[in-house]
This record gives structure tokens, sequence and C-alpha cells, in this order.
């Protein structure tokens, strides 16, 4: 069933199914391993240590019922070697430095995870012979940014600013490269998909708004926005998580749907940051608050972005599912059982269960 069907999306195709996930100690890669084994897939991780702590990797315990391989994207022998064991089907390569910031202070290992990671897992696959459908996850940040008001599509100009942003634009280079000089011979379909900010319960990341508001809350202090001007494509993570899981389902079966896509939400989702502040503080009650200290000298991030949508929603009738009112209900839930010591397993199935329903 296409991912923007009426009525509930159909993930059986991943019962039994072997899945190879780059990335999976990440906040993404965790929501991406429970949605895969709730529906019966034997899930193959391959990641560093959770890059924050606490992490939603560990509380969720997810690596009770996967198989978690602890090892760098950059080291090209073990990396091979761990598909060539388990044989995967399917990747889905989400392994990345993924903050502006951060690609700031430190560029060269951005370049290194961000770029080799990807020929990385592009030669692995290469070098076996088990691998039908590939989709690797990069940004809506790979476009060269003009601050205009319409959203990017699939064929504009590839040219990030900042380091993370430009190293995301050499994997969708060194994507295109292997596909057409190797896996278009190899009959294995093969995408990039170019996702919107993504929020949810579990990000513990340094320097994103959400986590920012909930350790504020934490903490019995205001919340500090930096650039409360800023628009941003916000959506749950489990819109992308999921059309991922779609992606590669409906290119295994029919290699034409292969390509890039951008995945974001509708234009009346397209918020500024101040406002998904003000929709947190509303929907999160006790007199939440924020301030705004936007910074002089700040490092540059693009003020204005957002994705048109339109190339995957008609391929394969797709649609975002949750408004941004409908997302932050399910942040502040989870969040707020993850304070009260709750079992944060429970919520994660249940908001999945939600979203494939909706």
């Amino acid at each position: 069933m296409p991912p923007g069907k009426c009525g509930k999306m159909n993930l059986s195709f991943y019962n039994g199914k072997t899945v190879f996930v780059t990335g999976h100690t990440g906040f993404k890669g965790s929501w991406m391993c429970k949605v895969l084994v709730m529906h019966g897939a034997k899930v193959i991780g391959y990641a560093t240590e959770p890059p924050t702590e606490p992490s939603l990797f560990k509380i969720s315990n997810i690596a009770n019922d996967m198989t978690s391989i602890i090892g760098d994207i950059r080291d090209l022998k073990k990396l091979s070697e761990s598909i060539k064991a388990f044989s995967p089907e399917i990747v889905i390569h989400m392994a990345a430095q993924p903050i502006v910031r951060d690609s700031y202070v430190n560029p060269v290992y951005t370049y290194e995870t961000n770029v080799m990671g990807t020929v990385n897992i592009c030669e692995a696959i290469r070098q076996c012979d088990c691998v039908k459908s590939f989709v690797n996850v990069t940004t809506d940040k790979v476009y060269l940014n003009n601050e205009w008001e319409w959203g990017y599509r699939e064929t504009d100009a590839l040219d990030g600013f900042d380091p993370y942003s430009n190293s995301k634009s050499c994997s969708e280079l060194v994507t295109s490269s292997y596909k057409k000089s190797f896996f278009n011979d190899r009959n294995i379909a093969v995408s990039t998909c170019r996702a919107g900010n993504v929020i949810g319960g579990g990000d513990f990341a340094n320097d994103r708004i959400i986590p920012d508001c909930i350790r504020a809350m934490e903490n019995g202090r205001e919340i500090v926005v930096r650039n409360p001007y800023s628009t941003r494509p916000y959506q749950h993570v489990l819109e992308p998580v999921v059309t991922y899981l779609m992606l590669a389902a409906e290119q295994y079966l029919n290699h034409s749907l292969a390509g890039s896509y951008n995945i974001g939400p509708d234009e009346c989702d397209c918020v500024a940051t101040g406002e998904l502040v003000d929709i947190f503080c509303r929907t999160w009650g006790n007199d939440a608050v924020w301030k705004n200290i936007s910074e002089e000298n700040a490092p540059h991030e693009a003020n204005f972005l957002k994705l048109d949508c339109s190339k995957i929603k008609t391929a394969m009738k797709w649609k975002p599912r949750w408004h941004i009112k409908d997302t932050m209900e399910r942040v502040v839930e989870w969040s707020k059982a993850y304070l009260a010591g709750e079992d944060v397993n429970l919520v994660m199935e249940k908001q999945i269960d939600e979203y494939l329903n909706s």
C-alpha cells in the first residue's frame, strides 16, 4: 500500500526481512529500529555508541530486540564485514554528524563521517551481492539556499553553506556516482531522502530547539531561543522514518520509483522557531515561557527553508499525517512520561500505532 493512501499504512513487507541500519543508536535511528522490530524485521544496526547521555537507544532498550554492532562508519573493513555477515536485503543509511554548529567546530570529522561514511556504505554494498534496496538519508539543507519564499525541489542546485550541509550535498553526489557507476548494473534500487527538521520524544541532542525546551522544563528555567525568526519545515520523527521504510519497500518491488525525494510538512506547518516554541509552551502548560537571546556574530544558518514535496506526493501518493500541533502533543506526551519515570517504550509503541492508523 502506498504511504499516503487512506487507512492503515502497511509495513508487513518487513516481516522476516533483514534490514541493515547505520546510525541506529541516534534519535531517528532508535525510532526507525523500533518501527522495524514492531513489524517483524530482523534488524542489524551499525553505529558508534549513542551520541548523547541520556539516549533514546538506551532508554528504550531497543538493543534487546535487534543486533547492535558498535562501529565507526569510517571503518570500511568492519562495515563491509558486518554487511557480509548478515546479508541484508535492505540498507538504510542514517549515520552522520548531524549538528550544524558542531560542523563549524570540527569540520574534518564532519566531512570524514558524512562524505567518506557514504563512500564506505556504498562500497560495502558494492562488495556484497545481497542488497536489493538502499536509501541514503541526507537533509533539506543540501540545497543552495537562496532564502526564497517557495520550497526547494529535487532538481534545484546542491550546495550547502556550512560544513554539515555541504558534506550532505557531497553525500548526495557520492550516492549518485555509485548508483550510475555500479548499482544500476547490479539491479539495486537506490534513493536519497531530504527530510526537514524532525522533532519527537527522546531527542537529547545539544543545540536543538525541542531538546532545549525539555531541558528547561526539567530544570524549571525559561526556554532560551537564539533565533526565533528562522523558518523551518518541522515534522514529527515518524513522518520521515516511516516514509524511508515505505520508499525502501516500494522501490524494492518497483525500481522505477527510485530517485531523490524531499520529505517535509505541508506549508501550513513550516513555522518560525519562535512560533514553534509558543506551541510548545501552550501544549506543556505550567506557565512555560521563553526569551529571545538572538546572538551577534553567530555561525551562519539559513533563516528561511522549506521543501516542495510534490514529487513524492505524486509518485507514491504520500502526504504528511500529523500537523505541527498534533506533533507537539506527542512530543510533550513522551517527554512528560520520561520525566515522570514511566515506561517510554509503551509511549513509543502507542504513538507508532497512532501514526500508522491515523
